[in-house]
């Protein structure tokens, strides 16, 4: 589902559709500290955008601006064309859910959910037809007369959802959405969450810290680091074609080697590794002087460990078995390099016993390999 949203997306962007949402250098300032720094977003209508990024990056900050509850010091935020940037947050077609979840206690699940409808002064019969639509939604039409307390987290949840979605808001908001729950309930949550959004149509930004969260969720994602915006793409663009070392780093795990341009050709690039004791070599160009400083990111899962040597050549290295951590499916081997270079590699567990092979064990020789379309090269 999320890919053929992304396609429509693709093909809106690619005829010169108007983005729905637009900020335009917008910056934050809290004395002289730059909580956000010139960020520039455009999202598109019915499109769930993740602003991922660790504590204190900015990423809250900019959620909270978004919903009025802070002011831009610098530039412009538009929502379908209209410019928000002042506008006070009662004023904004716009609802915001919160981490936790700030459900009246004292209020059954349909009188949360009517809260705001009330507010707004809606007839009764339109605010009951809406709660019952809300009900349906999320699942919850015979938890509608309990209270907060007789609910568990993940039912929480859905009722501060229904009552985001009761206002048909042009934009919601979620601040960490599925923080207050645990892992397992996290995650049977997350697809939950998404269908409901699409079922509706709700354009929705989220905030989390939660990489796992924000590639299942997500049809595009922001990465941020000290108030800036420094990737945005796709969750496999995001993953497969980092734009930094941050970025690599952030999302997943990755083997960082640092080293400088020998060869730039159209075909291929070599880069002279002292950590791996020779050289990484990728299959394509990348039009870098000679010696330029670089960095080639190897994901683990891309990293193949052999017990017999290999023969000579780029992108490969003996070491000695470290550490090794068991986890089901497949186990995440430590190989230290002559260098001191820890290199993990993720193997399946059937790996050995395909190859009609002893596992290697702590301190064995092992050599590392991986094929050159695998690295990326990154020069920031």
């Amino acid at each position: 589902m999320k890919d053929a949203v992304a396609s429509a997306q693709g093909a809106a962007k690619e005829a010169g559709q108007q983005a729905y949402l637009k900020i335009a250098g917008v910056v934050k300032k809290f004395g002289d500290h730059t909580a956000v720094d010139h960020v520039d977003l455009e999202i598109h209508q019915h499109e769930i955008f993740a602003l991922l990024g660790s504590s204190g990056c900015g990423k809250s900050t900019l959620l909270r601006m978004l919903a009025g509850m802070e002011t831009p010091t610098a530039g412009k935020i538009l929502l379908d064309g209209q410019d928000i940037t002042r506008l006070a947050p009662y004023n904004r077609p716009i609802n915001m859910m919160f981490q936790s979840y700030a459900l009246f206690p004292h209020m059954s699940v349909e009188q949360n959910i009517a809260f705001g409808l009330k507010q707004d002064g809606l007839p009764k019969d339109e605010i009951s037809a809406r709660v019952s639509e809300m009900l349906e939604l999320v699942q919850m039409k015979k938890y509608a007369t309990r209270k907060p307390y007789q609910l568990s987290g993940g039912q929480q949840q859905r009722v501060a959802l229904a009552r985001s979605l009761a206002k048909r808001p042009k934009l919601l908001l979620l601040d960490e959405p599925l923080g207050a729950l645990d892992k397992k309930l996290r995650q049977q949550t997350q697809l939950e969450l998404v269908n409901t959004l699409e079922k509706v149509g709700v354009t929705c930004i989220m905030v989390t810290h939660d990489q796992e969260e924000a590639m299942t969720m997500a049809t595009r994602i922001g990465i941020m680091s000290e108030g800036q915006l420094l990737q945005v793409g796709t969750p496999s663009q995001i993953y497969d074609y980092p734009n930094c070392r941050f970025t690599a780093e952030f999302i997943g795990e990755t083997n960082l080697f640092g080293g400088a341009v020998a060869v730039d050709e159209a075909d291929r690039v070599e880069i002279e590794a002292p950590e791996l004791g020779g050289r990484i070599r990728i299959g394509h160009g990348i039009t870098g002087p000679k010696g330029m400083e670089v960095w080639a990111s190897v994901r683990p899962e891309d990293i193949r460990v052999d017990i017999r040597p290999v023969e000579p050549g780029p992108n490969r290295a003996r070491g000695k078995v470290r550490e090794i951590a068991y986890l089901g499916s497949y186990s995440v081997y430590h190989v230290q390099l002559a260098s001191g270079k820890v290199v993990k590699a993720m193997v399946p567990a059937n790996r050995w016993y395909e190859a009609g092979e002893a596992e290697p064990t702590w301190n064995d020789e092992v050599w590392v390999s991986w094929r050159d379309d695998m690295p990326v090269v990154l020069t920031a």
